[in-house]
């Protein structure tokens, strides 16, 4: 038999192609629309949390966003795919000029094409970054919570947390220190001042101290402005800390304790409901204090029923307890040594004799 023909590696230019290249294929159709597809340093956005299903919470954040965005910046615009950008069809003598003309109608049409909101990679499971073009994230994060808490009509079923995130850098304490002191002026440098507190919260970063960090924002907040104050109880305003992998997210918001740490699903709750949660939460205390109580009692009133038990039991006992009762007696008797006693005992003795002799 003729040994089996074996067929030669098909060529890299052939027409079935490999993995990496429709990853690469995949990843240029992506990218064409521009901007980033991942979390880096200089960019804004909005940082939002979800429960184990990120593509619902990607269409939720989407549909809120957007419902709230018109409202705030007007309707979004679109530009046809074939514009391309305008240019002056005069000659201009200058080139750079010329040059810088035509690298700002280039970056014009880039953002014209880019969407208001874009979500993008974040690094973390169960996290999602939206990114906002052309929007202060602060505000409009603000105006749904407010609006939620307010109106209390629950809009979200996936989504968890929604964190603004005004500025972007690396997760180094030096680069955190330094774009801290130019990112928080607004807030706190003189004249401004406030109350302010700082959330700090870290996902796959194993390089960054927690207390480290709080303590140079803080020192940053201080130096700006010495009539700062810490407040943990009810600051005027909140710094986020976001650090995911080797991206550090920062912001300043308003009313982070009054509408429940920036959750969506805790802000829509009414005043009955958190009344009715917090006997709930206070019944176990409750309960265990009268399980303690009632047991308390209950061994005191077992110990009577114990006595009559015990009293029930001894009846069935006497027997036993006649029988060595004597014995008990005669016992105090050699101790005490009482005579009277030895004498009426003595005498039953031989009588017990005598009979057994009869």
């Amino acid at each position: 038999m003729s040994a089996p023909v074996q067929q030669p590696p098909q060529p890299a230019d052939g027409k079935r192609k490999g993995k990496a290249q429709y990853v690469q294929a995949k990843r240029a159709r992506r990218c064409d629309a521009g901007g980033p597809r991942q979390l880096e340093p200089g960019l804004q956005g909005i940082l939002i949390t979800c429960n184990m299903n990120e593509r619902k919470c990607v269409e939720e954040a989407y549909s809120l966003l957007n419902e709230y965005g018109d409202d705030m910046y007007g309707p979004e615009k679109f530009t046809d795919k074939n514009q391309q950008p305008s240019g002056d069809e005069g000659e201009d003598d200058d080139v750079e000029a010329a040059l810088k003309k035509e690298v700002d109608d280039i970056r014009a049409f880039t953002e014209m094409r880019l969407r208001r909101f874009q979500s993008v990679e974040s690094g973390a499971n169960n996290v999602v970054f939206i990114r906002t073009l052309g929007i202060e994230p602060e505000k409009l994060v603000h105006h749904i919570l407010q609006d939620m808490y307010k109106t209390k009509k629950k809009k979200t079923r996936v989504i968890l947390r929604m964190l603004p995130i005004s500025g972007t850098c690396k997760a180094f304490i030096e680069d955190m220190k330094k774009y801290a002191e130019t990112f928080l002026e607004p807030w706190f440098k003189a004249p401004n001042k406030g109350t302010f507190q700082i959330v700090y919260k870290s996902r796959n970063n194993s390089h960054m101290n927690r207390e480290e960090v709080i303590k140079e924002l803080a020192g940053v907040v201080g130096s700006l402005n010495s009539e700062n104050k810490v407040d943990l109880t009810n600051p005027q305003y909140t710094v986020v800390v976001e650090i995911i992998k080797a991206v550090c997210c920062l912001s300043v918001v308003k009313d982070y304790m009054l509408f429940r740490k920036y959750n969506l699903q805790e802000v829509v709750k009414s005043a009955k409901d958190l009344s009715q949660l917090n006997p709930k939460q206070a019944a176990p205390v409750g309960n265990g204090r009268e399980a303690k109580l009632e047991s308390g009692d209950k061994s005191s009133q077992s110990d009577p029923a114990e006595g009559k038990c015990n009293q029930e039991e001894v009846p069935g006992n006497s027997e036993e307890v006649k029988q060595t009762k004597p014995m008990s007696e005669t016992q105090v008797v050699n101790e005490g040594g009482s005579k009277p006693e030895l004498g009426s005992q003595v005498p039953k003795e031989p009588k017990s004799n005598e009979n057994d002799l009869a």
